[in-house]
């Protein structure tokens, strides 16, 4: 199914690529334009992850620099039932997430700086879990190839200014300076509405599947009432650089979202976290979580001590005394530390 929806935004993509080719410069300039879509979609497929990564900025990290979130991934990973994927880290005050890869197999999840130090590892556990539900449903190969191509669409606009409008006596443009300027403008507007098509029913499904892969859906809920406001408060330079990777994160990355509801390309955030509540009244998730006065999402109380039939989720309980919580696929282990900083060695930084 995934696969049949990537091939078709492939198409769609390619089709929108040569269009803009012949408002520049007629059939030559389409085909041209399907000469480099072609080589393009190829390319895509295979490296797309690694320059999206690249684009901001993330290095990888591993157990020996980020022990706790590290087996914090592991373990959520061994419960979902996906290989282990790789882990990165970006340097960037906003609190944000994304996942990328053309398969399970081929998988990264990265997180910013930022969000690691706002969330508690509860809440860390709830968006974790998102970004492996994206990885399980197979979401990254088409939100990774779509950011790739949509960013050669706008830039291929952007060119149009410079190089068209100009009438070959062989390969005229069509529609001249017009055919420039449509270009310009519907070819962004046209890769984003491209982009809002894959992403808003994708979204709330791997908020879903990332409750029950955490076992706590107002964990998730929580996190993502705490990240939303800050990407409203915190400026993210490379998002706003790169802006057709927006689709990608947890919570839209860019500033200036005052239309949000029409041209947003994720979700109404309280509209995820309402649906994110309303899963705590399902009976395998026990009570619902509870709430402020204002409508606002409480963080995640202490998990209370459970009976000896096991942990309400899959993170155990957190009060048990040491001995009696065994780390497993099935019951991943609770930090202890932030981050994995052990008391009396140096800290090897916010994340480790």
């Amino acid at each position: 199914m995934n696969f049949m929806k990537t091939a078709m935004l492939l198409a769609a993509m390619t089709a929108l690529f040569m269009g803009v080719g012949y408002l520049i410069g007629g059939q030559s300039g389409m085909l041209i334009a399907f000469v480099i879509a072609a080589a393009m979609n190829l390319f895509s497929y295979w490296n797309a992850d690694k320059m999206v990564l690249r684009m901001h900025n993330a290095r990888e990290i591993g157990e020996d620099n980020a022990p706790e979130f590290f087996s914090m991934i592991r373990d959520l990973s061994a419960n979902a039932g996906l290989p282990m994927p790789k882990v990165y880290l970006i340097d960037n005050p906003q609190p944000n997430a994304f996942a990328t890869g053309r398969n399970p197999d081929n998988a990264a999840v990265a997180a910013t700086t930022g969000l690691l130090n706002l969330l508690t590892p509860q809440e860390m556990a709830g968006v974790m879990a998102h970004e492996l539900a994206h990885i399980q449903n197979r979401d990254t190969l088409t939100m990774t190839v779509t950011a790739t191509i949509a960013g050669a669409i706008s830039m291929l606009g952007n060119f149009a200014f410079l190089f068209g409008g100009n009438r070959d006596s062989e390969n005229p443009n069509p529609l001249g300076f017009a055919g420039v300027l449509v270009a310009m403008i519907v070819a962004p507007f046209a890769a984003m509405l491209v982009q809002m098509a894959i992403s808003r029913t994708r979204e709330y499904a791997a908020d879903r599947r990332g409750a029950e892969i955490c076992g706590h859906p107002q964990w998730l809920a929580s996190a993502l009432d705490k990240i939303s406001a800050g990407t409203h408060r915190i400026v993210n330079e490379t998002a706003e650089e790169n802006p057709a990777t927006a689709h990608m994160f947890i919570i839209n990355p860019l500033s200036g979202q005052r239309m949000d509801n029409l041209f947003s390309t994720h979700p109404d955030t309280t509209n995820r976290i309402e649906a994110l509540m309303a899963m705590g009244d399902e009976p395998r998730f026990g009570a619902p979580a509870s709430r402020r006065a204002d409508g606002n999402v409480r963080p995640p109380a202490e998990p209370a001590p459970q009976p000896e039939a096991g942990p309400e989720g899959p993170w155990g309980r957190r009060d048990a005394p040491p001995e009696e919580v065994k780390p497993s696929a099935a019951r991943p282990r609770v930090p202890t530390t932030r981050w994995g900083r052990n008391a009396g060695k140096q800290d090897k930084g916010p994340w480790s």
